[in-house]
């Protein structure tokens, strides 16, 4: 007799499209899953091959693999009279010279084989899938992110082409539920705009909003996602980058791990995640690869950053024009000094260092860059100087600016030391004309536009507003990885809320 297995619930049936439609359950409908139909020789029996795009070989699937089975099934009912499985298994055998060849039984193999690059085969009337090695050896140079600059992490950005960016991140997060859908916008150049998720953590309603909000873009092209950032952020008005742009797919793979959405558009690095907080721009993904001690440090510096490169020259304005009482005796008394001979009041003086810096600035980042670097160095050490000499400007308020411009420096994210900027010189005009009040009265606006600003339904100014304890863990410090990978930021209201069962 012969002796009873227990069929495993992922087990290949020797019916096609029951196998099809397991595994596409399993995969979800992911646009850079494809499904290629073939007709077997001159029965009605089909084949079906699967397999991500971007990550196989294209050419020695076209070329090889859908050849060698053409080619094989052609003659099948005349010329060979072996049972259908045996020719297969014959096949499969003869197949062998074209490098790495095996068989599955089971949809779940068949998902973790595709996602590693290689191509599933499965056959009408036969319960086994033959998967081809057709993984694609990635010899091109890989680049670090130009706009992101790192010290520990892959040293790997993302390309202009969409397929390559899919499969960057089915290389990186091999997980089933990783959801991509293809949508085209552009209406004389079209273009593929790509969303990114988990399907069983991302909430639904995140991502009907951003798919939304996609096809309602109606431009001639879409030449790069700052277009498509312009077009679905919530209110244009703000100076708060409401979409966080980046080159990284580590800064990617831990957003979706979160139960964000990312957007990746053809022609362009530079991917989309959504909704972003402003306390998320001043992370970086470095911060969860080294130790949690040195972590919060770096932490607890880009905290004071933001506090000079917003507050500092509007505190030294402010107290120089209004409040000398507050300053101590022998500081007042060397500013005093310092500023003997300068014609211009403070706040001109302020404003043209401000200028000054912001255009070397801008100049260095136009140029090409070892010019820029040169440039940025060379022309603000000058300049400087030089004004000192000319009794146009006090060396403090050299001081005071170069410190401005070194902290707005600290920041990881681009847009939101652009925001920062933007913001210090409403905070100077304020401090010019109602001293310590005027930097009060702005820093009220900012705090309560932050709190009414939101991006796709969450709240701008979170974890503070609402506030959640928990996700404390994660602001000013970031406690050791034990306490802070158990669950995902409820902010985001993500489907599955448990990331571990690490113990404490």
């Amino acid at each position: 007799m012969k002796p009873f297995t227990k069929s495993h619930p992922s087990d290949l049936v020797p019916v096609l499209s029951d196998n099809l439609q397991h595994i596409l359950n399993l995969l979800g409908n992911s646009s850079d899953i494809v499904f290629k139909e073939m007709s077997l020789g001159r029965t009605e029996r089909k084949a079906v091959a699967i397999y991500a795009k971007g990550m196989v070989d294209q050419q020695f699937l076209l070329n090889q693999v859908f050849g060698v089975i053409s080619r094989s099934f052609l003659t099948e009912v005349e010329e060979n009279p072996l049972p259908y499985s045996e020719h297969l298994k014959d096949f499969t055998r003869n197949a062998s010279t074209l490098g790495d060849v095996s068989q599955v039984t089971r949809a779940d193999q068949c998902v973790s084989e595709i996602l590693a690059g290689n191509t599933c085969v499965l056959f009408d009337d036969y319960n086994s899938a033959i998967v081809f090695g057709t993984a694609k050896d990635n010899s091109r140079q890989q680049e670090e992110p130009a706009s992101e600059a790192l010290v520990r992490g892959p040293r790997i950005g993302f390309v202009e082409e969409v397929s390559e960016n899919t499969a960057i991140l089915r290389r990186r997060l091999k997980d089933p539920h990783l959801t991509f859908e293809s949508l085209f916008l552009g209406r004389r150049a079209r273009k593929e705009v790509v969303i990114c998720y988990l399907r069983d953590v991302a909430k639904p309603d995140l991502v009907n909003e951003v798919r939304q909000r996609i096809q309602k873009i109606d431009i001639d092209d879409p030449i790069e996602s700052g277009y498509v950032e312009n077009y679905i952020q919530d209110n244009p008005f703000s100076p708060f980058p409401q979409v966080q742009n980046t080159e990284r797919p580590d800064r990617v793979e831990g957003a979706l791990l979160e139960g964000r959405v990312a957007i990746l558009i053809e022609g362009t690095p530079f991917a989309l995640i959504v909704p972003v907080t402003f306390p998320m721009l001043m992370q970086s993904p470095e911060d969860y690869y080294d130790r949690w001690i040195p972590a919060s440090l770096i932490r607890l510096l880009r905290t004071l950053a933001l506090f000079f490169a917003l507050f500092l020259p509007a505190l030294y304005v402010a107290l120089v024009s209004y409040h000398q009482g507050l300053i101590p005796t022998k500081l007042a008394i060397s500013i005093a000094g310092t500023r003997e001979g300068v014609p211009f009041p403070t706040i001109v003086e302020a404003l043209f260092m401000e200028i000054t810096i912001e255009l070397l600035r801008e100049a260095g980042l136009r140029l090409p860059k070892p010019v820029g670097q040169a440039v940025g160095i060379v022309g603000g050490l000058v300049i400087g100087q030089s004004a000192v000499e000319a009794g146009i400007v006090s060396p403090i308020m050299v001081i005071v600016v170069a410190l401005t411009a070194i902290s707005s420096f600290a920041f990881p994210q681009y847009p939101a030391a652009i925001a920062i900027r933007l913001l210090r010189f409403a905070m100077m005009l304020a401090a010019s004309i109602f001293g310590l009040y005027g930097i009060i009265l702005v820093f009220v606006l900012i705090t309560s536009h932050m709190v009414r600003l939101h991006s796709f339904g969450i709240n701008y100014a979170a974890p503070y507003v609402p506030t959640r304890m928990y996700s404390w863990k994660d602001l000013f410090l970031r406690l050791p990885l034990q306490t802070l990978l158990k669950n995902r930021p409820a902010m985001f209201k993500p489907i599955d809320r448990r990331r571990s069962d690490h113990p404490k």
